[in-house]
């Protein structure tokens, strides 16, 4: 290949970004903005550097474009379909239940009676020990509204430039969670979970507590800057939701941004009615067993819960059905039992227990 056609080439796809960027729904200054990139990238070639900038504008046009600018969802506010699926995911927490239930209230009767104004979704914070349902809570949210579902982890984060992005003049720049949350939700009003928020290191809570305020804060986030992106995003219709397992420390500039909501422990009882309601059910659908492969005696569920000592959420029951579950098929393909039958004389055999 020649000169010429190398240089005609690199036209050519610097035309396909230019027709991308003319093809979707941009904020008109960013548009421009993206559009002299290319321009520039023209006038590079006749100093040879034009094939790295040319990988560099495409990965930023390519993020621009894939963004939800104008793209949302309609919201499902109907109570009564949000109690019946937070019944079906989850046993108990009436308290819970309730105080989701009148946020929900509260955004049903702003968006029909504040038409003409944005919708300012309340922030709330599931506070609880580990396996007590708090990031399956927030997903039966965004269910229960008809809201794409997005989740961001901060447990260890220390980095602020993993939730805000890199400079593009930065080497290994890209955009930061946030912007990669919606990205994935394809909307611009789904639900993001800022997971365990009260375990980022140390030496950069501050830093990351101040990002925080910034995305959570409704003042702030209509015009939230990715370093990447280099122009604002409105995340003002982003419902979001924190978990952590305590406030401690959670600095108090952004406490004042939630609502907290205690995570009860499960009682024993309260295990085995979610083990033999939720659980078991849902362990066996997912590995392949049908109702007639496994059954569990029902003396047998108070050492399934607790077979080496307390547990506040049902990580641990979780943890025993799925190997249960895992040790019956197994004896199914292998043609050894066609249906296995768990009671106290060989438990042993299928979980660890004192």
């Amino acid at each position: 290949m020649d000169k010429a056609d190398f240089s005609e080439d690199l036209f050519l796809e610097i035309k396909k970004l230019e027709e991308r960027l003319t093809s979707v729904s941009l904020p008109p200054d960013l548009q421009e903005k993206a559009l002299a990139l290319t321009e520039r990238l023209k006038l590079s070639f006749k100093y040879g550097n034009y094939s790295r900038n040319l990988e560099e504008v495409s990965n930023y046009i390519d993020w621009i474009c894939s963004l939800p600018w104008t793209k949302r969802t309609e919201d499902v506010l109907d109570l009564k379909f949000a109690q019946k699926i937070l019944d079906e995911n989850h046993y108990g927490l009436v308290g819970i239940k309730n105080r989701i239930l009148e946020y929900l209230a509260v955004l049903k009767l702003q968006q029909e009676r504040e038409r003409e104004k944005k919708v300012r979704a309340p922030i709330l914070c599931f506070v609880g020990l580990v396996g007590t349902g708090k990031t399956t809570l927030a997903y039966s949210i965004a269910q229960s509204m008809d809201r794409r579902f997005a989740r961001i982890p901060f447990g260890g984060l220390g980095d602020p430039g993993f939730l805000r992005g890199r400079s593009r003049q930065e080497v290994g720049a890209e955009p930061g969670q946030v912007i990669k949350a919606l990205r994935s939700a394809g909307s611009k009003n789904p639900v993001i979970l800022l997971d365990e928020i009260d375990r980022v290191v140390e030496e950069s809570r501050s830093t990351i507590m101040g990002v925080l305020v910034e995305l959570l804060d409704p003042e702030q986030n209509s015009r939230f800057n990715d370093y990447f992106l280099d122009y604002p995003f409105d995340l003002s219709e982003v419902l979001f939701i924190a978990t952590a397992n305590n406030t401690t420390n959670i600095s108090t500039a952004v406490l004042d941004r939630l609502e907290p909501m205690q995570m009860p422990s499960y009682t024993d009882e309260e295990k085995i009615t979610i083990g033999q309601r939720y659980i078991l059910t849902k362990t066996m659908k997912a590995m392949g067993l049908r109702a007639s492969d496994l059954e569990i005696a029902g003396p047998v569920w108070p050492k399934i819960v607790r077979p080496l000592g307390f547990d506040a959420g049902v990580r641990t029951l979780e943890r025993n059905i799925s190997t249960i579950c895992r040790k019956v098929a197994r004896m199914i393909v292998e043609g050894k039992r066609e249906k296995v039958v768990i009671t106290e004389e060989n438990l042993k055999d299928f979980v660890s227990t004192w």
